[in-house]
């Protein structure tokens, strides 16, 4: 069978019909999992309820949700280098550090900690956060005013298609031409704006709704299709190039999936006004846009290579597509399923417990309110049953006959019922490892150790760092595409500071092979412990730095300075460079040679006694003949002066007595030869001196 190159209807064809597929996939078997995870965070439950019993709900979901975030962003983010490139090799070293230090501040440049927020709050409701990073171009505009300009000057400052002329004036002016005749010239004063392409790196969280990909993937690297589906404005679609008439011919989300709407609806928590935007203004109707990642053979090769295909519309229609490197998108999940690509959230471990725990709950309160507020009976027609609806305290109830009301008591039953409560808090601590806080609770303190104490701790943050763990999987491949899209689209240096000090940037000259270190991970202790661990480090390091000095080989002023950062870091203190002064190996290596320098000479003056003597008579000597010399040239300049004035006397006078003999004997005196005499040069204490 003959490969023959795919043409655009059958790659069409072949994107519509994967994309079809993802989207049914996704709607039919995730979409609902995450509606009701959503609902129950919400403070939602599918048990019903009864009329004039407790609504009230227990919001486990909610309540686990929040606990644990806070204790997942602390691991991420309580260092300024989350993630750390590692290098091959020792001459890798120095580029592995750079490029760890740049990517980490343009993280932060860009708000990652609001976008790694939203991702690992998307994981821990449903199922998985997704974070996108990539390379942005927008067009930038520059006004010039200019003036005085030649028509040829104008003729080329706009022949550049980037150029737009916004004013322009003309006015006639007489100038030289070429042959220096007077002529008629046109000038010209233009007001400018030139267009420039800026690019940036761009990360975003993609909310779930809008993210699909095939029933059989295991991971993004290994998927027939990845896809990222949103509404945008017509005029935005427009501007990046596409047809107006096609764009505006576009349908967006609302008319195409009810699900995903819903979806939208359950996240923000009110409906949207789907108003037609076009009725006013056409260019900020939403239409749905597509991009979508697909390995196909379109050259037919017979290898399948990655492209990226932008759609449009709910039915797909293909506007472009283009070769890629890598799916610009990745994963962050807290319980990954093995084998499946789509994981559990912490939602649906504890969804049943929420519906226990409400039920128990509701039970609780109807039997307290119950207790406190007894129904009563009354014999019908023997008492006024007006008073007996009035609730107020010491009012009267009017009846006929003694005995016509009866307290229907109901036993109080809530104290024993609280142990179930408290048994479905221990299922949902387990199946969470979020606990209560044992240093407010005493009866949990009682004849416990502190070995004891911290072993239920570590136990109990035990499933917590599991979670951390698998997010860190996903952060190490957002930063590894990072550092490629850096790579790839970095077209100058750039000054960054690093270690106190300015230095160039380049990424074009980095390792994209590097591996990628998180710091984070089970069993890295609290961070009392940490700070314990640095203290004794740097009791160490002081130690043998002191006791063999600076050439040890083990311990440098660096290591010290750095182990110094660490413990303050840790302690909350970020900004240590203004209590210790920045410091690197070039630095010390400096400090060191000059050190040594200042050695070699105070023990070539220890070796001589008369050196510091003669140093001083030298110093002398040196100042003495600065002074002559300043004096001389003084003295020279004077008499230079005192020279010139006597010069223009003398010319003067020649030219008076050349007159006078001309009158007298019509003789006519040699002025120029009188002239060069004078004006030869002449040396003033050693110096030549002249007009």
């Amino acid at each position: 069978m003959e490969i023959q190159p795919k043409t655009e209807q059958e790659i069409s064809a072949i994107v519509q019909d994967a994309m079809q597929n993802a989207v049914d996939f996704v709607e039919s078997e995730i979409s609902d999992t995450r509606l009701k995870a959503q609902r129950y965070y919400d403070g939602e439950v599918d048990i019903g309820y009864e009329d004039g019993r407790s609504k009230v709900v227990a919001t486990k979901v909610r309540d686990v949700v929040r606990s644990v975030k806070p204790s997942i962003m602390r691991v991420f983010m309580s260092t300024t280098k989350a993630v750390e490139f590692v290098p091959h090799g020792p001459e890798d070293v120095a580029m592995a550090e750079q490029a760890t230090d740049f990517i980490n501040h343009e993280f932060n440049r860009l708000n990652g900690y609001r976008v790694l927020s939203d991702a690992i709050h998307d994981a821990l409701v449903k199922k998985q956060g997704i974070i996108k990073a990539y390379h942005k171009e927008y067009p930038t505009a520059k006004i010039y005013t200019l003036s005085d300009l030649s028509e040829d000057e104008l003729s080329l400052l706009t022949s550049d298609s980037d150029v737009e002329v916004l004013e322009q004036s003309m006015e006639m002016r007489m100038e030289l031409d070429e042959f220096g005749m007077d002529v008629e010239a046109p000038i010209f004063a233009v007001k400018l704006s030139r267009k420039e392409m800026k690019g940036d790196l761009c990360i975003e969280s993609v909310p779930p709704e809008e993210f699909f990909v095939n029933r059989d993937a295991r991971t993004i690297e290994d998927a027939y299709i990845v896809a990222h589906r949103t509404d945008m404005r017509a005029g935005d679609v427009i501007a990046m190039g596409y047809d107006p008439d096609t764009v505006f011919n576009l349908d967006g989300l609302t008319s195409g999936s009810e699900i995903t709407e819903a979806e939208v609806q359950a996240r923000q928590g009110y409906d949207e006004d789907f108003a037609d935007d076009d009725e006013q203004d056409p260019a900020m109707k939403n239409v749905t846009i597509t991009e979508a990642y697909m390995r196909m053979d379109v050259d037919g090769t017979g290898i399948p290579v990655l492209h990226k295909f932008l759609l449009g519309g709910t039915a797909y229609e293909l506007l472009d597509f283009e070769p890629c490197d890598e799916v610009p998108m990745v994963k962050l999940e807290v319980d990954p399923e093995p084998h499946s690509f789509y994981g559990r959230s912490l939602c649906e471990l504890i969804a049943d417990d929420q519906d226990a725990s409400t039920a128990i709950l509701r039970g609780i309160l109807d039997n307290v309110a119950l207790t406190n507020s007894p129904r009563l009976g009354f014999l019908e027609g023997s008492v006024n049953v007006e008073d007996l609806m009035n609730a107020e305290i010491g009012g009267l109830v009017r009846m006929r006959q003694q005995g016509s009301i009866q307290d229907l008591s109901v036993p109080f039953t809530a104290g024993q019922t609280l142990s179930a409560l408290n048994y479905m808090d221990k299922l949902v601590e387990q199946k969470t490892g979020v606990t209560q806080n044992l240093a407010l609770n005493p009866d949990a303190l009682q004849s416990t150790t502190k070995a004891a104490v911290t072993a239920s701790v570590e136990a109990a943050a035990g499933q917590v760092e599991v979670m951390v763990r698998n997010l860190a999987d996903g952060l190490r491949d957002l930063f590894k595409i990072i550092l490629r899209i850096m790579h790839k689209n970095f077209n100058e240096e750039k000054m960054m500071r690093m270690n106190g000090q300015f230095v160039p940037v380049d990424p074009r000259v980095w390792d994209v092979s590097m591996d990628v270190s998180v710091n984070v991970g089970l069993g890295t202790g609290r961070e009392d412990e940490k700070i314990a661990a640095l203290q004794q480090a740097l009791t160490m390091q002081t130690q043998v730095y002191q006791q063999y000095g600076p050439m040890n080989g083990l311990v440098s002023l660096t290591n010290i300075r750095n182990t110094i950062t660490d413990m303050m870091a840790a302690a909350g203190v970020r900004n240590s460079d203004r209590y210790f002064a920045p410091i690197n190996q070039e630095i010390e290596q400096q400090m060191l040679a000059l050190q040594q320098q200042q050695q070699a000479m105070m023990a070539q003056q220890q070796q001589d006694p008369n050196a510091a003597y003669l140093q001083a008579e030298q110093m002398k000597a040196q100042a003495k003949m600065s002074t002559d010399m300043a004096k001389l040239q003084l003295d020279a300049t004077k008499a230079a002066a005192e020279d010139d004035l006597k010069r223009d006397q003398m010319a003067q006078d020649l030219l008076v007595d050349a007159a006078k003999v001309a009158g007298q004997y019509g003789t006519a005196v040699d002025v120029a030869r009188v002239k060069a005499e004078q004006d030869k040069l002449r040396t003033v204490a050693g110096i030549a001196q002249g007009q």
